[in-house]
Parts: C-alpha cells; sequence; structure tokens
C-alpha cells in the first residue's frame, strides 16, 4: 500500500490539530472556527479554507440550514398524522450535513444513510421526493444519476462497502481519461453514516479496502452521540476520528455545528481524495436534538438537561448570530428565509397529500420474485385480520 501524502508542512500540524485523548476521559483536540458564542476563531490549517467563504455563500449556509429544519418539521408532522409510516429527524445535524454538502462538487458522488435530508437539499434533490419512501408508496423517489446522490440506505452501513467500491471504478476510470489527456474535473465520494454505524463489520472492511487502494473517498460520520438509545461512550473508548490511524490515512473531527469548519473541513478532505492521496475520516461531533426516528422515545435513555445544554450550541443561532454581528444580514435577510421556509413547507405537504395511499398487500407481493408458501400464509392471516375490522364495523352500523 502507498504511503498517504499530505501538503508540505500539513501533517505536522494536522498531527498537533487533531491529536486524541491518550487515555478515555482526557480532552480531544477538534477543530472549531465558529463558537457557540457567534465568533469567528482561527486554525492553523482550516482558516485558509474558510476564508474561501465569501458573505454570499455564509448567507447560503443559513438559509439552507433554515429550511432543511422547517422541512423536517414538517415532515415530523405528515408523520405524526399518518401521512408517513416513518420518519428520521435531522434537527441538530444541521451544520453537518449543509457544510459538507456544500463542500462538494457536481461530479462527486455521494451515498447517504437515511438521515441526509440536508445533503439532498444542497444536491437539488425534489424533497418531497424523500416523503414517497417513507409514506411507502416507492423504494427510493429519485435517480441518483440526475444528482449524484445515491438512493437512501436503510441497511446500516452497507453505502460504506458501495462508496468505497464506486470510489474505486472512480479511480479507475481517472487512470483511463488521464491517459487519454481528458480535462474532465477529478471527482471523489462521500460516504455518509453515524455512530452507531461505525460499530458495523462494513465501516471496517470499508476503510480496509479504501486505505489498501488509496481509494478517492470520503468518510463523513456524523457523531450524534446516540445510537438509537446506545450512547457513544459504550460504543467507543477513543474518539471515532482516532480510527482512521489504524488504517494508515488522516482522521479530523471537527465540530459538527459549526458549518464553516465542517465546510472547511470536508473541502480539505475531498481535495486530498480527488488528487490520488487516498481517503479521509472526519467525524462530525453534533448531537441529535429529536428522536431517532418518529418511532423513538428519546426521554427513555437520555436527561432533558444534556439535550439543553447541546441546544446552546445550536448551528443556526451561532451563523445568525455571526451574520447580525458582521453586518453580513438584515432583518430583511432573516424574513425572507422564513417566509421561504413555509413555502417549502406548504410545498412538501400538498404534494405528500396528492400521493396514492400505499396498500399494504404490494409489501407480500414484493418479498420474492415468486410465490413463496410462507408470504401467502401471512397474507391470508393479513385478510383475516383485517376483515375482522370489517365485520366490527357492521356490527356497530
Amino acid at each position: 500500500m502507498g504511503s498517504t501524502q499530505l501538503p508540505p508542512g500539513t501533517e505536522e500540524t494536522l498531527a498537533a490539530t487533531t491529536a486524541a485523548a491518550a487515555a478515555p476521559g482526557e480532552p480531544v483536540e477538534m477543530v472549531q472556527l465558529l463558537g457557540p458564542d457567534g465568533k469567528l476563531g482561527t486554525d492553523p490549517v482550516f482558516s485558509d479554507y474558510a476564508k474561501r467563504i465569501d458573505p454570499e455563500k455564509l448567507r447560503v449556509f443559513y438559509a439552507d440550514m433554515a429550511r432543511i429544519r422547517r422541512f423536517d418539521q414538517e415532515a415530523t408532522a405528515l408523520q405524526r398524522q399518518g401521512e408517513l409510516a416513518l420518519w428520521v429527524p435531522l434537527t441538530g445535524q444541521e451544520a453537518a450535513q449543509i457544510g459538507s454538502g456544500h463542500a462538494s462538487q457536481r461530479q462527486d458522488y455521494i451515498f447517504p444513510t437515511y438521515r441526509e435530508h440536508g445533503v439532498a437539499l444542497v444536491r437539488n434533490v425534489d424533497l418531497a421526493e424523500l416523503l414517497k419512501q417513507f409514506r411507502g408508496v416507492s423504494n427510493g423517489g429519485w435517480d441518483p444519476r440526475e444528482n449524484n446522490f445515491h438512493l437512501y440506505t436503510l441497511v446500516l452501513a452497507a453505502q460504506t462497502l458501495h462508496a468505497v467500491g464506486y470510489a474505486m471504478g472512480i479511480q479507475r476510470d481517472q487512470k483511463l481519461a488521464a491517459a487519454a489527456d481528458s480535462t474532465d474535473p477529478k471527482a471523489a465520494v462521500i460516504a455518509y453514516f453515524g455512530d452507531g454505524a461505525s460499530s458495523e463489520g462494513d465501516v471496517h472492511e470499508s476503510m480496509v479496502f479504501a486505505a489498501s487502494y488509496e481509494a478517492p473517498v470520503v468518510f463523513f460520520c456524523q457523531n450524534n452521540h446516540w445510537a438509537i438509545s446506545v450512547p457513544t461512550e459504550v460504543q467507543t473508548k477513543v474518539p471515532l476520528a482516532n480510527r482512521a490511524k489504524g488504517y494508515g490515512f488522516p482522521g479530523i473531527r471537527v465540530d459538527g455545528n459549526d458549518v464553516i469548519a465542517v465546510h472547511a473541513v470536508t473541502e480539505w478532505a475531498l481535495e486530498h481524495a480527488r488528487e490520488g492521496r487516498g481517503p479521509v475520516l472526519i467525524e462530525a461531533y453534533t448531537y441529535r436534538v429529536g428522536a431517532h426516528t418518529t418511532a423513538d422515545d428519546p426521554t427513555k435513555y437520555r436527561e432533558s438537561a444534556e439535550e439543553a445544554a447541546w441546544r446552546e450550541k445550536d448551528p443556526l443561532d451561532r451563523l445568525e448570530k455571526y451574520l447580525r454581528a458582521e453586518g453580513l444580514a438584515d432583518e430583511a435577510f432573516f424574513d425572507q428565509v422564513k417566509a421561504d421556509g413555509h413555502e417549502l413547507a406548504k410545498y412538501v405537504r400538498s404534494t405528500t397529500h396528492g400521493l396514492e395511499v400505499p396498500d399494504i398487500r404490494d409489501a407480500f407481493a414484493n418479498v420474492y420474485a415468486e410465490q413463496h408458501p410462507l408470504i401467502a400464509e401471512e397474507l391470508a392471516w393479513f385478510e383475516e385480520y383485517s376483515a375482522g375490522f370489517e365485520s366490527d364495523e357492521e356490527a356497530a352500523n
């Protein structure tokens, strides 16, 4: 396996910037540029990347974070009202998704899990399309080739294997393109996964292959602190970013609620991958404010004080403080953002109401290509069970 190459002087600085604790419980270095107080700090490596972000881009970051939070609220309401079978909230993770999504380029390919609604927004996926899968009328909802944004993956960590395989394909295509003197821009892959998925064997295997072949892939782990009801400290005794060392490629922990730092770190990592230097692991240190899904009740396993403490680090609040303090956005801008969010929610709601009502019998028909005796038995039980409700209604009338 070839050695991982970094820009001159960067390797030593990164080692100091992202140094992990020698033992559990000790402080861990983390890249942060925009603090919870809305003040912009500096970093020896990533401030140069942050300087590339102009005021207009910062306003776009804020607008996208606000819109996707409003979308999340609307989708949650739709599920509670019976319009969706399930919903996977993202509130609290907006900066991790919007910052990293905007760092990608059009030719890059993205493999999401099932919570990357913010990345979907950045990649111009019709957000109403996201809801088809959660309504039960589609296995996806959009054509991934149109936006280089793959279909959601409900099987935990499976997309990391897909991402590395795709990245290895890109690697070979680019070698052929180089031989043909092609001027097409180089591409990389981003594989999103959570701290819970990091415990899956698929993630380990993905990183082994990525390191061995120096695949152009960025592993983006959103550490939101809870794998459903299991806290991160139960899953790992060292920072997740530290795992990259075992595979021989860079690992960086970034404040996942700092959209500027997330963008800077992801931009650096994608450049690293596109230039043939191999994979990078980013651990976005963030928090899932709401439930794992709408079928979950987080009050059963975590304290409200913990949630309150993380709300003080809200990604939208800190960017709003910075925009206002620097005179980069006025009241009219924030009013327009709010209005745009309401329009998006209205569109999503009307579109969802216009979708067909799913027939659960289709689920039985789609398990196997041909009829199966066990499925036939289960369908017969379901029909008998459903008929019982009809009999009760007739008796009541």
